[in-house]
């Protein structure tokens, strides 16, 4: 699988079982299918620097937390070839809505794609991420995504 010029390749007991992305949801969405069913999970594949100095979102309120592995790395943004992988350790159910999050929507889609490919067949990207595209004076966080929303989330 190829993402930005870059192969992907996951190992999964010697299989791909090449599931379709599930699509887009917005953020409203995204938090209700968190706190509807029990065992859907919400993969931040942004960066360290992004969860510490951003902020990330509180599923507290709901019981759980949001699995936080980077999709690519910071500052040269190689993919993470151990992506899957780490997201198959923590446990992450093949069949459950796995919902990736990102800045705006563009890594933590290429992230549910890799991630559908892999057999994962209900993998959604949170359309709009934790902070929206950016607004009229070029600043994101207002004018759409998780934050604007008004979705818990937290800074550390």
């Amino acid at each position: 699988m190829w993402f930005g010029g870059i192969e992907l390749i996951q190992h999964l007991g010697g299989r791909m079982d090449g599931a379709q992305f599930a699509g887009d949801v917005p953020v409203e969405t995204a938090w209700s299918i968190l706190q509807d069913e029990s065992d859907a999970a919400l993969i931040d594949v942004r960066t360290n620097a992004e969860w510490s100095f951003v902020g990330v979102p509180d599923l507290s309120e709901i019981g759980k937390q949001p699995l936080l592995v980077s999709w690519q790395s910071f500052p040269d943004m190689a993919v993470n070839t151990e992506f899957v992988d780490t997201l198959r350790d923590a446990g992450l159910s093949s069949d459950s809505a796995n919902l990736f999050i990102c800045r705006s929507g563009a890594r933590s889609r290429a992230a549910a794609d890799a991630m559908a490919a892999a057999g994962y067949s209900r993998c959604y990207n949170v359309a709009e991420g934790f902070e929206g595209d950016k607004d009229d004076r070029q600043h994101r966080g207002a004018a759409g995504g998780w934050k604007a929303a008004g979705l818990p989330w937290i800074q550390s």
